[in-house]
């Protein structure tokens, strides 16, 4: 299964969603990185090969990508958004050369065909803003992160993109509710996942990858492939 996570609003804990449905999968797991966080948010090193955005940006064939997945847990990889040095890729042609919308698709087929060909759960971090239509388009499954926040949902209604389900992380404080959420989208709030401390520590500490929150495994449990 692919799983595509997005959100419409910066600080909505994409990332960490993201992270946490790759590491509570009982099957193998690949986790994509989109948005350039997940290094931090899972206490590993930048990577120090190349990722998708260099990968997009050429004409190397989508096998390539299985060069460069980094080892995060027994059976869960990631891939990286970028290297975090000046690393040359091969086969890189001018930027103006090359068709977005078919890099995604090519992109989008690979996941799908490594989930499959290998039993494996795919989870993507497509970080805030719409994600690629044609990426959108090879995933399973789309859940929107966000909070109860009436900016956050005023977006979301607007926005293009429209999500299969919500994972909505729960801020204490808000007036809006489970169910006027899922009103104003038409999809059902899949997971409630509540602010605890015990994730910001893990995360703060670098520890998400080798000890994530009981918590997060309990409020994802619904979604969890």
């Amino acid at each position: 299964m692919v799983t595509l996570c997005w959100a419409v609003k910066g600080g909505s804990g994409t990332t960490v969603v993201a992270a946490s449905l790759a590491l509570s999968s009982k099957r193998p797991s690949l986790l994509v990185d989109l948005d350039g966080e997940l290094p931090a948010v899972l206490g590993i090193p930048e990577p120090d090969r190349p990722g998708v955005e260099e990968w997009l940006a050429t004409d190397t064939s989508s096998d390539h990508l299985a060069d460069l997945l980094i080892d995060i847990a027994p059976q869960t990889w990631l891939l990286p958004w970028r290297s975090a040095v000046g690393h040359p890729t091969a086969g890189r042609v001018a930027h103006d050369s090359i068709d977005a919308g078919t890099r995604w698709i090519e992109l989008a087929a690979w996941l799908h065909d490594w989930s499959v060909q290998r039993g494996c759960d795919v989870t993507v971090d497509a970080g805030t803003g719409t994600p690629p239509d044609e990426l959108a388009a090879g995933a399973d499954r789309s859940l929107l992160i966000t909070r109860p926040c009436y900016l956050a949902l005023r977006r979301a209604v607007r926005c293009p993109a429209r999500p299969t389900g919500v994972v909505l992380v729960d801020e204490p404080g808000h007036g809006l509710t489970q169910r006027d959420v899922e009103h104003a989208l038409g999809v059902p709030v899949e997971a409630t996942v509540g602010l605890d401390p015990t994730v910001s520590r893990a995360v703060d500490a670098g520890l998400l990858a080798t000890r994530l929150p009981r918590v997060m495994s309990r409020d994802l449990r619904r979604v969890a492939a």
